[in-house]
């Protein structure tokens, strides 16, 4: 239990129920750290994606799902988990959670299966600027799925083989249903599987660049979302931005997590003015 906050709770779960994966992160208030984090494929059920990310993310963590006595919500299918407490949109918790994995951060790219957005936040983690994407999943995962089909890989193959490229091709389509057709254009030519995917990473990095640089690239900024599990396109959006992006091994909980502190936030003004007027309750 921590005292700062005097709740008779001690542990916070984040989801956030993306497109393509449900993430799940346990925040400790006594310690201010996250105790437990998974992730699992949405599904058709968004619901039951988010019961077993949290029932997961409890037995990893070793703690009982009654341990969390408070559920936040984000992403695509916030409104889909049945047993939050509040839904918060995945834009101010990915700000949050970019903030708390790296405190200097001045701007983020969270990148998901359906879109990229780029965001300017205060030393507050407040967003100040904020753009996103607007083309068929031009910029996304799900581009990056098409091109993995085309070529007949799975999705967490793509990063590690593109990393042997040495001479990238370019693909010019922004539609991902296109780019599949081109992908299979390029395989028929002879080019070489890893030419064609850190060709595609570096295409869809230059969109997500130009959208970057409309809200500022002055001092740090830190990725987040599932893109930043993979290692080729990480490489693709540091060398199109030029210069080093922040990754943790948390990145892609960044939204869970950032959801897990804007309660923790609210609690905390909850019970100051409790504090201040004796008859308040608790919600």
């Amino acid at each position: 239990m921590t005292t700062d906050l005097n709740l008779t709770g001690r542990f916070i779960a984040g989801i956030d129920v993306g497109t393509r994966m449900t993430k799940c992160a346990l925040f400790d208030l006594a310690t201010n750290t996250v105790s437990g984090r998974t992730t699992l494929l949405t599904g058709h059920n968004l619901g039951l994606a988010s019961e077993k990310a949290l029932q997961d993310a409890c037995t990893r963590a070793e703690l009982k799902i009654s341990d969390v006595f408070y559920v936040a919500s984000t992403g695509y299918g916030r409104y889909q988990v049945p047993m939050r407490q509040i839904q918060i949109t995945e834009i101010s918790c990915h700000a949050m959670g970019a903030k708390f994995l790296f405190p200097n951060t001045g701007s983020i790219l969270d990148i998901g299966a359906q879109n990229a957005k780029a965001m300017r936040i205060d030393e507050h983690g407040r967003v100040m600027k904020f753009k996103m994407n607007d083309k068929c999943a031009s910029g996304a995962g799900r581009f990056l799925e098409r091109v993995a089909k085309g070529l007949e890989l799975e999705l967490e193959e793509i990063g590690a083989l593109s990393l042997h490229s040495k001479d990238p091709q370019a693909i010019s389509s922004i539609c991902a249903v296109l780019a599949e057709s081109e992908v299979i254009n390029l395989v028929t030519t002879g080019y070489p599987v890893e030419d064609i995917l850190m060709g595609a990473q570096l295409s869809i990095s230059d969109r997500i660049v130009a959208m970057l640089r409309q809200v500022g690239t002055d001092g740090e900024i830190t990725l987040t979302g599932g893109i930043t599990r993979n290692v080729g396109m990480v490489k693709a959006l540091q060398q199109k931005v030029g210069k080093a992006l922040n990754v943790s091994p948390d990145s892609e909980y960044a939204g869970a997590i950032g959801a897990c502190l804007l309660v923790r936030r609210r609690l905390k003004k909850l019970e100051e003015q409790k504090l201040s007027n004796p008859r308040m309750a608790i919600s």
